[in-house]
């Protein structure tokens, strides 16, 4: 969502709502998104800022909501007996402009969305969609007219698989499945996205639309009248800000001038849990994490990190449970990548028998981080205080929050305190980081990850070699094929065991840091009622309104 996390600046997202009395009033929902997002078209966005707008103005095959999947633009679907073909039967629909929806819509957007053409960063995904001839294109330079999904009529998708994938159905309720209009796309002039942040050109079909767009401020969204479920949707307008950092935004929850804040500074956090009941947490399917510069066409990449002994010493050096008592939501040490809530074959927990992959939650390793310390240096043609002062000069980047500032400054001084140096701190706004990031312009970059679909391979697939979000530049031959095998096969039992070998690999290398499995906290006024979100972290407001007199 994956992850994505960009992984993120803020992992929720948060909405404000105001109600004023009497008939002729609208109800008006104040919302703070967090950081501006990149782009609002669902099939170039990457991150989960964009993904909360794109939930609420576009839907897709099916709608998830708090976990149950419901029909969305689909009325219902058919599964052949070998589970290989999926005849989705769609509901008669308009776009915004009252233009007709059909099922040759989602054909254009799927395939828009693999086509390499189109430079999606979420292209990679449709490996683990299994759809036939997806692979040939994405990696292969197949033809798009070989690739399974068509319209039998304007009302009948039919998508044909490699083999049976029990996710399908709700990975169709993700952004990037959702349609885009073929004209639309066009009239902007080119495939930029520029067109779904921009009121004058943007076409959606979900509950609302974009009226109003100011570029580092706000945006607008007003109730949808062509959308299909109109008579469901309650709020006339969604006033949605662009506030990353979380004390402004939590001065203007407590002043009432937003009802949605997706979250709050981590000082107010144990306040929070014990005396509000506005203050809402879920577990999320994620993991925030930093990532090594491994790649040797980067400009930021330096072969020191290359050396595992030192990127295992940096990963010894950092007590989690310190971490994650200091945010106080209730995060996860991250011991592995994939966290908690997925289930393998034989009904497990992944993240329980994955195990820890001797990776220390506490300090019961600082002792053994020295002395990997001492041999990397060894290996490196260093000594010890050669080692310090190089990485004295290295930088750890993140994007600008209180939190991800206090999580860089404990992991800055652990260093510090067990291995004698000081890494330099920088910050850098949301839009900008995200390109300084992908373009490897990084010595350490901060990273988060929530999954796209119900499968440990929607976190463990960004580090294959051709991931767009291979923010570290992980290259292993083994791993990619693993994952390739896990996402082909038909025996579940064999698609786990693959995960679980690639997992260890990920944690016997580890081109990253892992910190913590998220959770997703958000401050709610009590009159906001019926909001939902995805148990993969967006926000839905399709059925949101305002009761102010508690009714």
């Amino acid at each position: 969502m994956k992850k994505l996390f960009a992984l993120v600046a803020t992992l929720g997202l948060v909405f404000g709502l105001a109600a004023c009395g009497g008939e002729d009033t609208e109800d008006v929902f104040r919302w703070n998104i967090g950081a501006e997002p990149k782009t609002l078209d669902p099939g170039l966005n990457g991150a989960s800022d964009g993904a909360d707008v794109i939930n609420n103005t576009f839907e897709g095959l099916v709608r998830e909501i708090n976990g149950e999947v419901y029909p969305g633009i689909a009325e219902s679907w058919d599964i052949s007996e070998d589970g290989t073909t999926i005849t989705f039967h769609l509901r008669e629909s308009n776009w915004s402009d009252g233009t007709p929806l059909t099922a040759n819509d989602f054909v254009y957007a799927w395939k828009r969305g693999m086509d390499p053409a189109t430079a999606s960063e979420y292209s990679w995904i449709w490996e683990y969609t299994n759809v036939k001839g997806a692979y040939e294109v994405l990696y292969e330079g197949g033809s798009l007219d070989d690739v399974g999904i068509s319209a039998l009529d304007d009302y009948t998708l039919v998508v044909e698989l490699n083999n049976p994938t029990p996710y399908f159905i709700s990975l169709t309720s993700f952004f990037h499945f959702m349609p885009v209009k073929q004209e639309a796309v066009e009239a902007a002039g080119g495939e930029d996205g520029l067109w779904a942040s921009n009121p004058e050109l943007v076409v959606s079909n979900g509950p609302f639309v974009l009226t109003e767009y100011e570029e580092g401020d706000h945006l607008i969204l007003t109730k949808n009248p062509e959308y299909w479920n109109k008579d469901e949707v309650k709020l006339d307008k969604i006033e949605a800000s662009f506030i990353a950092v979380e004390t402004t935004a939590y001065l203007k929850y407590q002043n009432d001038e937003l009802d949605f804040i997706p979250s709050v500074p981590t000082v107010m956090i144990p306040d929070l849990l014990a005396l509000s009941d506005e203050f809402h947490v879920f577990p999320l399917l994620g993991t925030y994490y930093y990532n090594f510069n491994l790649d040797t066409e980067a400009n930021g990449y330096d072969p020191i990190f290359d050396n595992v002994k030192l990127r295992t010493a940096l990963n010894y050096s950092i007590n989690r449970q310190a971490i994650v008592d200091a945010l106080g939501a209730g995060q996860v040490p991250a011991v592995g990548f994939v966290p908690p809530g997925f289930k393998d074959d034989e009904g497990n927990d992944f993240f329980e028998t994955a195990g820890t992959y001797g990776m220390p939650i506490d300090d019961s390793k600082y002792a053994e981080a020295q002395t990997l310390f001492e041999e990397a240096a060894t290996e490196l043609g260093m000594t010890v205080e050669e080692l310090r002062d190089a990485l004295s000069a290295k930088t750890m980047l993140y994007n600008t929050s209180e939190a991800h500032a206090e999580i860089a400054q404990m992991i800055q001084e652990m260093w510090t305190q067990n291995l004698g140096f000081t890494m330099t701190l920088e910050n850098q706004d949301w839009a900008i980081f995200q390109g300084t990031r992908s373009e490897g312009n990084f010595d350490l970059a901060r990273g988060g990850w929530i999954t796209d679909y119900m499968d440990p391979s929607g976190l463990l697939s960004i580090f294959t070699s051709e991931n767009a979000y291979n923010d570290p530049g992980y290259h292993n031959e083994t791993y990619d094929t693993l994952l390739s095998e896990a996402a082909a096969t038909a025996d579940i039992a064999e698609h786990f065991d693959k995960l679980y070998q690639a997992q260890e690999i990920l944690m016997t290398e580890l081109p990253i840091i892992p910190v913590y499995h998220y959770t997703d906290s958000m401050l709610v006024k009590d009159y906001v009622k019926d909001w939902g979100r995805s148990v993969l972290g967006s926000v839905d407001f399709s059925r949101a309104y305002i009761d102010e007199e508690g009714n």
